[in-house]
C-alpha cells in the first residue's frame, strides 16, 4: 500500500488535479546546476505549463561574499522576485526542479521564512511530471504580477554563532557528501572539513533513485539513527539544525526533517560562510570532532 503523502510535498497526480481546478497554484521552476548549463535554458526547453522561472543565484540569494556563496536574499530582493514570478499571498505555490527537489527546497524554505502560508514542493520534479505523461510547455509568457509581501522570521534560522552553539549542545547536521564532511574532497570551497561537533547526514539519503522523497517512516528511521527525535517524542527533545556548502542542500534536509515530523533550523551561510573567516575552527575525519 502506497503511503499517503502529507505536509510540504505534493505528488504529480495531486498537482495535476489542482491545476485542473478553479484556482490553480502558482508554479515556480527553480532548476539550477552547479557549473551550468543555466537553469533558464532548461526552462525554455520545457517546463510545467504556466510556470515562471526563478533563478537561484540572483533571486533566491544575495550576491556571494563573506556571508557565503548563496547568502540569504534581502527582503526587498526576494519580494520583488516573487512578485515578478506571480506569487500572491492568497494562492498556494508549488515549486519544483529537475527531480530531487534540492533547489526547489531552497525556494520552499525562503517562501516559508518570508511568511507564505501555502508552499509545496513537487515530489520528483519535472522528471516525474513528464514521466507520468503530463504536458510540458515551451511557452514563456510572463505571469501577471503577484502581490506577495515578504515578512522575514517565520522559520528557525541559524547564524555563525548559533550554528556553533547547536553543534555543541544539540544536533547540527552536515548535508554535504561524506567525503566533503571528512575533508577528503572539497571541489567548491577553499577549505575542506566540517564545523566541529556537526554530524554527517548527506541529503542523498533523503530520496530514492528516481529523486522522490523516501516515505515519512523511512525518513524517521534515518533521522532517529542520527539521534534526532520527532518533535514532542519526549520532554527535552534535541534541537536540530542543518548546514551544507551554501544553504541549498541544507534546506532539502530541513524539508525532509519536516516530512519526518521534526522542525529544524537552517544555517543559510553554511560552510562557505564558516570558512570565510580563517579563525573559525575546522574539523576533519569521520568523527564530529
Amino acid at each position: 500500500m502506497t503511503e499517503q503523502r502529507t505536509g510540504p510535498i505534493v505528488s504529480v497526480a495531486e498537482l495535476a488535479r489542482q491545476l485542473a481546478g478553479g484556482t490553480p497554484p502558482v508554479l515556480l521552476d527553480t532548476r539550477w546546476r552547479f557549473g551550468g548549463p543555466p537553469g533558464l535554458d532548461g526552462y525554455l526547453a520545457g517546463h510545467l505549463p504556466g510556470a515562471a522561472y526563478v533563478d537561484l543565484d540572483t533571486e533566491l540569494a544575495d550576491p556571494p561574499g563573506r556571508r557565503g556563496r548563496h547568502p540569504m536574499p534581502g527582503t526587498a530582493r526576494f519580494q520583488a522576485a516573487m512578485r515578478r514570478a506571480g506569487v500572491r499571498g492568497d494562492r498556494p505555490v508549488v515549486v519544483y526542479d529537475e527531480a530531487d527537489s534540492t533547489i526547489a527546497a531552497r525556494a520552499w524554505w525562503l517562501l516559508r521564512y518570508f511568511g507564505h502560508r501555502e508552499v509545496l514542493v513537487l515530489d520528483g520534479g519535472l522528471r516525474a511530471w513528464a514521466a507520468a505523461g503530463h504536458q510540458v510547455s515551451t511557452a514563456a509568457q510572463p505571469p501577471p504580477p503577484g502581490d506577495f509581501t515578504a515578512v522575514p522570521g517565520r522559520m528557525p534560522l541559524l547564524d555563525v554563532s548559533s550554528a556553533a552553539a547547536l553543534a555543541r549542545s544539540g544536533l547540527l547536521l552536515d548535508a554535504r557528501a561524506g567525503a566533503r564532511y571528512r575533508g577528503e574532497s572539497e571541489p567548491i570551497d577553499p577549505v575542506a572539513g566540517h564545523i566541529p561537533g556537526a554530524i554527517s547526514a548527506p541529503t542523498a539519503d533523503n530520496v530514492t533513485g528516481s529523486g522522490t522523497f523516501r516515505s515519512a517512516q523511512k525518513l524517521r528511521e534515518r533521522f532517529a539513527g542520527l539521534g534526532v527525535l520527532p518533535a514532542g517524542a519526549q520532554a527535552g527533545a534535541t534541537a536540530v539544525g542543518s548546514y551544507c556548502g551554501s544553504g541549498v542542500t541544507a534546506a532539502h534536509q530541513v524539508l525532509a526533517l519536516e516530512l519526518a515530523g521534526v522542525q529544524a533550523a537552517l544555517y543559510v551561510g553554511s560552510w562557505s560562510e564558516w570558512v570565510a573567516d580563517p579563525a573559525r575552527p575546522v574539523a576533519t575525519g569521520s568523527e564530529p570532532g
